[in-house]
């Protein structure tokens, strides 16, 4: 049986691939949807900072702290988007990220990426690997199961079509660094249109983790935003967002608003040593 390349689509924006013969590389997560657990207290800010401000100087400590003392780290991604006024079941994906770090005007480590899908089944056992200057710009993939016996491993532009079916956003953007990045550009993008409200809530638990969170409120489009509510989950002890949720305003007034983007950062261990093996399609604990 020959499956035609073009039948080989990925789903790289936020998410990747699982296979049981690498079980024991990966740790065992919980596949169940997280729970979360929220206090109705709120954050005050100074006297003179406003709430947005405050939230602001967070993003760009949490990207500066990130830059400065995070070199790499793992996790289990949890990723859910809309496209096309569609919306996605939760993919799953065991993650290795490298940041980039950038020394005397120099590219020193370039990012890089690692994903294996975990479920759901459809794409269960796919492995994706790109490395920012290696292989022509593109990412590597394979398809995992029974679709990974007939089809080849394949280089796939990030941008491409068939790497961007499906998804919102291309395999180069993924990660907590890009994450806190897009939330200061979307932050200041709010400080502009002053019916844009923000507010914190303490206590609040992502699965173990005690986390804040920052909520931007937009009643009614006023910005090229196109959230009406914005979640970001600080991680207390990190010191970085483990959890962005942006939700649609709502079909029917009073209602609730449907999913646009949903980004979860699970079981996160940073600073585990990740060399240039953890990216390196050769490597022989992976099926490429």
């Amino acid at each position: 049986m020959r499956l035609k390349r073009r039948e080989f689509v990925f789903g790289l924006a936020a998410g990747a691939a699982g296979t049981s013969r690498l079980a024991a590389q990966q740790p065992s997560p919980q596949t169940r949807e997280p729970v979360f657990r929220v206090s109705r207290a709120n954050s005050v800010p100074g006297p003179e900072q406003s709430p947005l401000d405050l939230a602001l100087d967070m993003a760009r400590q949490a990207l500066a702290h990130s830059r400065s003392s995070i070199d790499d780290y793992t996790a289990v991604i949890i990723k859910r988007e809309q496209v096309s006024g569609k919306l996605s079941e939760p993919e799953y994906m065991f993650a290795k990220i490298r940041n980039r770090k950038v020394m005397e005007g120099r590219l020193a480590v370039p990012f890089s990426v690692y994903l294996l899908f975990l479920k759901p089944a459809d794409v269960k056992g796919r492995e994706v690997v790109y490395v920012e200057n290696k292989n022509d710009g593109k990412l590597i993939a394979h398809e995992g199961g029974m679709k990974g016996r007939f089809l080849p491993t394949v280089p796939l532009l990030p941008t491409g079509v068939l790497a961007m079916r499906g998804q919102r956003y291309p395999l180069t953007e993924i990660g907590i660094e890009n994450l806190i990045a897009k939330l200061i550009e979307r932050g200041e993008t709010a400080r502009r249109h002053p019916e844009i409200t923000c507010e914190f809530r303490h206590n609040a638990k992502l699965k173990d983790r005690k986390c804040t969170i920052i909520q931007l409120n937009q009643p009614r489009k006023v910005s090229e935003l196109d959230f009406s509510v914005a979640q970001v989950f600080i991680d207390d002890e990190l010191n970085i967002p483990i959890r962005y949720v942006a939700y649609d305003w709502p079909a029917q007034p009073g209602g609730p608003g449907q999913i646009l983007e949903e980004y979860t950062y699970l079981d996160v261990k940073v600073n585990v040593g990740l060399s240039d093996t953890d990216f390196d399609r050769n490597n022989p604990k992976y099926g490429f």
